[in-house]
């Protein structure tokens, strides 16, 4: 479509457009079944087949087994996996590492229901870097790190090494952007609204042997990650059209080439804008300290005044460039490139800040 606008939203975010048709259809008529999507019982055999073929996708997608792994679809975010986690894991304490605002807020949900170690910290530069003095607990019930800092710009690479502990993630915002040792994690959460699909829906993958030997059987029904296991995310009605289009999304990324093809290419957009901010650093200030620390995930910078990131705002959105205005808590300039940001919005963008800084400069 010619009049599409270019979205650098960081949540809800953009899909891929052949998803968005695909989802249109099934609006109108989903499966050939004469209704709709939104209409369709969660019980039938044509639903049931869209949440097989996401979980089996996924674990595709990653590499995993059927036989080692479940994936489950839940509601309420990851922020209601902040407390999910704790509230089936947690049996004393758990190590965290606090490198942004979600991370923070984790922790904090942790520490209701038992002692959280910091195991490692970036709060004391506004979270501008990732730590890399860590000083885990080798008795603690898990490590829970943040692979993707959404509003500071920050990104794991690699993870650190755990030993015998568990490690657990919330890859809200890169997840399946990037290739991981997902072997590594025991138990992986994601909010689809970035990478995966629209908001509405979480995807979660566990690791079997881990549910079965640590998960806490006193947990409430609904909060607790064996009763969507056993029932497949059918216990309670599922956010039907959200896993739909987390469904098709999934087959959008097997079909571009899996995750070895979408990582290169998020690192081609991502190098794209990165080396126009490197161009002109007096101008394009980065925000993230080390280079290698930087997300290929969320691109964040800042421009030599408030106003001058105003004016960036303001003239890009008349060029139809959505979504670049910072996270309200940091300002500045921040842009997504998540996996169905086009290569053609990102050449748009970077022509755009060059531009930008002829004029202004």
């Amino acid at each position: 479509m010619t009049n599409r606008a270019h979205n650098f939203f960081a949540g809800p975010a953009v899909l891929p457009f052949s998803v968005l048709e695909e989802t249109r259809d099934a609006v109108m008529n989903f499966a050939n079944v004469g209704v709709s999507i939104m209409e369709i019982s969660h019980r039938s055999k044509e639903f049931d087949a869209v949440i097989q073929d996401a979980e089996r996708d996924a674990l595709a997608i990653a590499g995993l087994s059927a036989q080692e792994y479940s994936v489950i679809f839940l509601g309420g975010g990851a922020s209601l996996q902040f407390a999910m986690v704790p509230m089936n894991f947690m049996k004393t304490k758990a190590d965290y590492l606090i490198t942004g605002e979600w991370a923070t807020k984790a922790a904090k949900e942790a520490k209701m229901f038992g002692a959280v170690n910091e195991a490692g910290s970036s709060k004391d530069k506004n979270f501008n870097y990732l730590p890399k003095s860590l000083k885990f607990s080798p008795d603690a019930d898990y490590v829970h790190i943040t692979t993707n800092n959404t509003i500071y710009g920050t990104e794991w690479k690699s993870v650190p090494d755990t030993g015998n502990v568990p490690l657990l993630a919330d890859m809200s915002s890169d997840m399946f952007g990037v290739k991981r040792e997902w072997s590594r994690y025991s138990f992986i959460y994601a909010g689809a609204q970035k990478n995966l699909g629209p908001a509405g829906v979480t995807m979660v993958i566990i690791k079997r042997a881990y549910l079965e030997a640590k998960a806490n059987e006193q947990a409430p029904t609904m909060l607790k990650y064996k009763t969507h296991v056993e029932k497949v995310s059918l216990f309670n009605t599922p956010p039907v059209i959200a896993v739909y289009v987390l469904g098709r999304t999934l087959k959008w990324i097997l079909k571009e080439g899996g995750l070895n093809a979408i990582e290169a290419r998020n690192q081609k957009k991502a190098k794209i804008v990165y080396d126009v901010i490197d161009a002109y650093p007096m101008f394009y200030k980065g925000t993230v300290a080390d280079k290698a620390d930087r997300s290929i995930m969320n691109l964040t910078w800042n421009l030599p005044t408030p106003e001058l990131e105003e004016k960036f705002v303001a003239e890009a959105k008349a060029k139809k460039m959505l979504g670049l205005k910072g996270h309200r808590s940091v300002g500045g300039i921040r842009a997504s490139l998540y996996n169905a940001c086009p290569m053609e919005s990102v050449e748009v963008l970077a022509k755009f800040m060059e531009e930008f800084y002829n004029a202004n400069k």
